[in-house]
């Protein structure tokens, strides 16, 4: 092999091209993929970040569709009870209205048995005076004889 000028200055070109490239070209294009590599790893990172939000979202979620549930479960069960508390208090009502109204019927009763009785007893002892008079054939002055005639009714 022949080392001549020719390859002498082709090797100075190569060193010289070499030398520019590596000052003038090489750090601007170093910079952009560094800058590349940091926003793909930047992105990844926030991908992942999202994938933890999104899974700690989900387990909130959860949580919160669970307490939702046990809340709307203790409602109805407030419900239940406000319910039948309702009904056994209107019950209690209806029972207390019935005995007062079974009562008061009772004392009408009670009453009206006694207004009958006095009004029998009125009638007998007017039967009694007819018939005493009858029996006598003469006329019995009911006032004259007030004391005997409400000693009778008291007797009946």
């Amino acid at each position: 092999m022949n080392i001549n000028l020719t390859l002498l200055m082709q090797a100075a070109a190569f060193a010289a091209f070499i030398w520019f490239t590596a000052k003038f070209i090489w750090p601007p294009l170093m910079r952009a993929i560094e800058t590349r590599q940091k926003q793909i790893a930047d992105g990844l990172a926030a991908g992942e970040q999202g994938r933890q939000s999104l899974a700690s979202t989900e387990k909130r979620i959860a949580d919160m569709m669970t307490e939702a549930k046990q809340r709307s479960a203790e409602i109805i069960v407030q419900g239940e009870k406000l319910k039948t508390e309702t009904v056994d208090a209107a019950k209690a009502q209806a029972k207390a209205e019935a005995d007062r109204i079974v009562a008061a019927a009772k004392a009408e009763i009670e009453q009206e048995v006694l207004r009958a009785k006095e009004a029998l007893r009125n009638q007998v002892a007017d039967l009694a005076v007819a018939g005493a008079s009858r029996i006598l054939k003469r006329e019995v002055d009911a006032k004259a004889h007030a004391e005997l005639l409400a000693a009778i009714r008291q007797e009946l």
